[in-house]
């Protein structure tokens, strides 16, 4: 499709209302109309549930058998053979009170000096063992005779 087409296409449902219910899909449509009635905006209509049941069959999204006893229970219960569903049951969140607090029981931590790590000390070099000489001992003067 070009963009021309999509252009005439996007026109022509703009100016003509009920062509778009005309182009779209029947399943999209049966999606539409079983929200409603879900949500009580509109009536139920088990051909919606046929076109939903076919279309999940032609996608193997479920066997035929299935599908079939699926709308032969839907049109069972429209017909008040069997007895509606039971509401769904509340979702109940466990309400959790928190404990009350005994102010004896708060005890200050003391916070723990931070630990120093020792420091590497430079070697240290062996001194160096210097032997002194011994002390010249003065010449003795020379005896004259």
């Amino acid at each position: 499709m070009t963009d021309l087409a999509g252009t005439q296409l996007s026109n022509l449902l703009e100016t003509l209302p009920g062509i778009a219910k005309v182009l779209r899909s029947p399943v999209a449509d049966a999606i539409v109309s079983l929200v409603k009635a879900a949500s009580g905006q509109g009536t139920f209509n088990p051909a919606d549930v046929d076109e939903l049941l076919k279309f999940a069959v032609r996608r193997n999204l479920m066997a035929a058998e299935e599908a079939d006893r699926i709308l032969h229970e839907a049109k069972q219960a429209l017909a008040g053979i069997l007895p509606p569903p039971p509401p769904p049951k509340p979702r109940v969140v466990p309400v959790v009170a928190p404990r009350p607090v005994h102010h004896h029981a708060i005890r200050p931590v003391a916070a723990k000096p931070p630990v120093k790590k020792p420091v590497a000390k430079a070697p240290v070099k062996a001194k160096a063992v210097v032997k002194k000489a011994a002390p010249k001992k003065a010449a003795k003067p020379a005896h004259k005779k």
